[in-house]
């Protein structure tokens, strides 16, 4: 009589739950070893300040005696202060002035340089230096050349038989000058931009339309333009929100005058807050300018999301 085989038994695996959880717990433990100093400085430098700045712009404090809450008292002296809508005014019309201009004369400088032409790098290298120059740089430097008395600008229209201009030391002057200075500047930001998206164009596209018999103002107005859009819309936050806060350039070079001509709204929340020992009010005053950021970084959110569905 043969023997029956005997059954074949599967062991189970020892339960390794714990095991796991307690490896879990360690790796978890690692990981934030790791990350808390970096949340500890983002804490510290920026979710607190932003709460204490908030509570601060509710109170009457001068960084020195004990602070008083006034409620909403520091907003409502801000709608009725000439000095701050002055400031106010000047941020708008450096911003309108600006902005444009500064995305205009970038895009035109990246079809310029978007060519196989001698020495190409050396040319978009150069347009692009002055960025990153730093804002207390071109102050002094341009301090120098705009000199009413002594100035290399004023000695160059001398030799072309015009007379000498105040530039930043004339009310009417001091705030296109200044313009004028962040376009040195900020165009080199938008060229580099406007370059890399027209070198992702599609070429494909670009010979079909020409095929078709367009020439270049139509290339560009119906092929180039359109697919520089996405872009565009960015360029145009971007360059809004830098030109809202504006500071360093006044700083250096105009002090906010003359007779307030060129005070924005960044360097009159500094002389609230530092200057004059209002700190409360300078505190009002910058959640005011933050609440406009957001609502223009919101209206761009929507008009992005409108031209990705137009385009999808």
């Amino acid at each position: 009589m043969s023997r029956l085989p005997t059954p074949i038994t599967v062991s189970r695996p020892p339960d390794n739950r714990r095991a796991l959880r307690r490896r879990r717990a360690g790796e978890a433990t690692m990981a934030w070893s790791f990350v808390t100093p970096a949340v500890l400085i983002i804490l510290g430098l920026s979710v607190v300040p932003i709460i204490w700045s908030l509570l601060l712009s509710f109170q009457a404090d001068d960084l020195v005696t004990p602070s008083r809450w006034v409620g909403l008292d520091n907003y409502r002296a801000l709608a009725q202060d000439p000095h701050f809508s002055q400031a106010l005014r000047n941020t708008l019309v450096y911003t309108a002035l600006y902005v444009p201009a500064s995305m205009v004369i970038g895009l035109a400088l990246a079809l310029a340089l978007n060519r196989r032409i001698r020495f190409v790098g050396l040319y978009r290298t150069l347009f692009f230096v002055p960025f990153v120059v730093s804002a207390t740089a071109q102050g002094v430097l341009f301090s120098f050349i705009l000199d009413p008395e002594f100035g290399a600008a004023n000695a160059v229209l001398h030799r072309f038989g015009i007379p000498s201009q105040g530039f930043l030391t004339d009310p009417s002057q001091a705030l296109p000058v200044l313009v004028a200075v962040s376009l040195w500047s900020g165009t080199g930001f938008c060229l580099v931009i406007y370059l890399a998206a027209l070198q992702d164009v599609s070429v494909s596209l670009i010979e079909a339309a020409r095929l078709d018999g367009a020439d270049r103002r139509r290339l560009l107005r119906h092929v180039t333009l359109p697919a520089l859009r996405p872009v565009t819309v960015f360029l145009l936050l971007w360059q809004t929100i830098q030109s809202l806060q504006t500071f360093d350039l006044v700083y250096v070079t105009t002090k906010g005058g003359p007779l307030g001509s060129t005070t924005v709204i960044v360097y009159f929340i500094w002389e609230q807050a530092f200057k004059n020992a209002t700190a409360g009010y300078g505190a009002a005053s910058a959640y005011v300018l933050a609440i406009a950021l957001g609502v223009i970084g919101l209206i761009f959110q929507v008009a992005r999301r409108r031209l990705q569905g137009a385009s999808a």
